[in-house]
């Protein structure tokens, strides 16, 4: 009888055990309740910062001669909280510089009222501005995450660099960034057929849309059977750009005062006038240009004279750069602000527009050199460089130049 029962007993254990052993599985194959949680927690879609899902969005685009006061009156805002905004904007973004085609989005409350609670204008591809249209009438900039990309880019001159850009899909902004950092070395009005070049840059981009040209890193650009490099190095906490031994590539002037356009007439003391059908001495390079185009000191100097001479140069400036040189800049359409007589002026500084006044038969820029009082021809300007590589600084300038050189060298010519 005791071994019966002794066997029962065991069984009834052993059953037990195995129910106990199920449910403990079965308990800890369940999720525990903050596992369920977090899995069932969703992140909101967020537009410039703000939860979509919770507003209704619209969007617009600024059009013509459109201000914010129009965009807003047509959302019901009134023109006391119009006014607030536009003072309390102004030492972030002056809602005055909306600018056509530009976008904009209204953020809804989500029922049957539809009353606005943000807008929100997109001054560039990356920074915006964000009205909160609510009682406290907040405003702040924000800014969309950009990526930066390191790329590569070659391209071979057929008809400008412009186009060399464009035809193999590099953004063509940074043709005008290469003509900055070559603007004291090669002359990108003479660039010819046949001419190369190589690069190592970043480019900037929100979500899949480039947004602009970050750092260039290494240039090689082949120009009339010679090689031109450039590095960016940083020498006592400032980046500049260097030859392949060192020297600065910023010498005391720019090759010309305005970007991409053609030389129309050149220095000459016997030209036909196109207008007064003689011949006469012109003393300058002409640049033909659409009018509007800017126009840019060639080098740090003091506006002397700024003036109008109607059967001449039309609006005229001068600017004298050191005790030797002064240039001069005529047909202007007009000055940039603040241009006047005893203003100094930088290097690249804007200082006017292309236009055609005075005795002229079409928008150019006619734009002369004076060396000790005497004109010269513009093309033959030669300018001293500036600071290169320090001594102490060569041994790392080499070894990133040598590093520079070998992946310029691995990018494939398009």
């Amino acid at each position: 009888m005791k071994k019966y029962l002794a066997e029962v007993l065991l069984v009834s254990v052993s059953a037990i055990l195995l129910v106990l052993i199920i449910l403990k599985s079965d308990f800890s194959s369940r999720p525990e309740e903050n596992d369920i949680a977090e899995e069932m927690v969703v992140e909101p879609v967020l537009k410039f910062g703000l939860p979509v899902d919770s507003f209704q969005v619209e969007s617009g685009i600024v059009r013509r001669n459109q201000n914010l006061s129009d965009i807003l009156c047509g959302k019901g805002v009134s023109y006391y909280d119009i006014d607030c905004i536009a003072r309390r904007s102004k030492p972030l973004f002056d809602v005055r510089k909306i600018k056509y085609k530009n976008p904009y989005y209204f953020f809804l409350k989500n029922d049957s009222s539809r009353s606005p609670v943000y807008f929100i204008y997109e001054i560039d591809p990356v920074e915006y501005m964000v009205y909160q249209l609510n009682d406290s009438l907040h405003v702040y900039k924000g800014a969309k995450p950009t990526s930066t990309v390191l790329r590569t880019a070659s391209g071979k001159i057929k008809s400008s660099l412009w186009n060399a850009m464009t035809g193999n899909d590099i953004n063509p902004v940074l043709a005008l960034e290469l003509s900055d950092i070559y603007a004291w070395t090669i002359d990108f009005f003479a660039i010819r057929k046949g001419d190369q070049f190589r690069v190592i840059y970043e480019e900037n981009y929100v979500d899949s849309v480039s947004v602009g040209i970050g750092k260039i890193y290494a240039v090689l650009f082949h120009h009339i059977q010679d090689d031109y490099y450039a590095f960016l190095f940083d020498q006592d906490g400032r980046e500049s750009y260097f030859d392949e031994s060192g020297k600065s590539l910023k010498k005391a002037f720019r090759k010309a005062p305005l970007h991409f356009s053609r030389i129309s007439s050149r220095f000459s003391y016997s030209r036909f006038h196109p207008i007064l059908r003689i011949r006469r001495p012109h003393l300058g390079i002409d640049y033909a240009a659409p009018g509007g185009t800017p126009v840019v000191s060639i080098g740090d100097g003091v506006v002397t004279r700024k003036g109008y001479q109607a059967g001449g140069g039309g609006n005229y400036l001068y600017i004298k750069h050191n005790s030797v040189y002064t240039t001069c800049y005529m047909h202007l359409r007009g000055y940039a602000k603040g241009i006047a007589p005893g203003v100094r002026v930088k290097q690249g500084q804007r200082i006017g527009y292309v236009g055609k006044t005075g005795l002229a038969s079409g928008p150019h820029l006619d734009f002369r050199v004076f060396r000790n009082g005497s004109p010269m021809d513009p093309l033959k300007v030669k300018s001293p460089p500036v600071e290169p590589v320090k001594q102490e600084y060569m041994p790392e300038f080499t070894a990133l130049k040598d590093s520079l050189i070998r992946e310029l060298q691995k990018i494939s010519l398009n």
